[in-house]
């Protein structure tokens, strides 16, 4: 019995540890190098709407790519500090126009070529906005909405570095494949289930030491000296 009790409190503190250090790693590596909000307004209609909710990358400005939703802050253009959504269209050095033909068939272009933007809302890469060709700065990007005709982006801006931002402003990238934020989800309540296990195994082990003391049968009288 003893030997049991033993061996279930050893138990016990590997389990238990493992599911403390596997739950609190996971938890300080989610937080560090991902993060969440829920989207409020419909600048980036039709693929994101107000409410759904997205897992950004945290992520240095300097990485973002044409193509990437981003999440940034802006106090000094949107009066607040919170978290803005849109995508990046050109980085520093591009040279970004708009628009050449009209209607749905108007384009964005990025070095003279033009973009094939099938996620903007209804076809409208113009979005009824003025016409505007910026060269963008380096360490800086140009961002648009994808709902052109209700999106307070760069183009708001252009007297301002011809609306671009910096990459400093930039908090992450928006991604679509969840497959890590998974993994650490699973591993957080891996540890979870561990360390509730460890804590179990502990319980057990100090009800079998219990049991082990009170099987042990007191000394017979004539063993008693005076």
């Amino acid at each position: 019995m003893r030997g049991k009790g033993r061996g279930l409190g050893i138990a016990a503190v590997v389990v238990g540890l493992l599911g403390v250090v596997l739950g609190l790693g996971g938890v300080g590596f989610a937080r560090y190098q991902y993060g969440g909000s829920v989207v409020s307004s419909e600048s980036m209609k039709p693929t994101y709407g107000p409410g759904d909710r997205v897992v950004y990358e945290r992520v240095d400005g300097s990485e973002v790519r044409r193509g990437d939703i981003v999440v940034f802050t802006a106090p000094d253009r949107y009066g607040s500090d919170g978290l803005v959504m849109e995508r990046v269209i050109a980085v520093g050095g591009d040279r970004v126009t708009c628009c050449t033909r009209t209607g749905t068939d108007a384009r964005v272009t990025v070095n003279g070529r033009p973009l094939q933007e099938p996620y903007v809302k209804d076809g409208d890469a113009f979005g009824g906005f003025v016409e505007y060709d910026v060269r963008v700065p380096e360490g800086r990007v140009f961002l648009l909405g994808d709902y052109r005709s209700n999106s307070r982006d760069s183009r708001a801006f252009l007297s301002d570095h011809g609306g671009t931002l910096p990459v400093s402003a930039v908090r992450g990238r928006v991604i679509d494949d969840y497959t890590v934020p998974v993994v650490l989800g699973s591993a957080m309540l891996l540890g979870l289930v561990l360390a509730l296990t460890g804590a179990g195994l502990g319980i057990a082990a100090f009800v079998v030491r219990r049991q082990a003391r009170a099987a042990v049968p007191p000394p017979p009288p004539w063993a008693v000296r005076s």
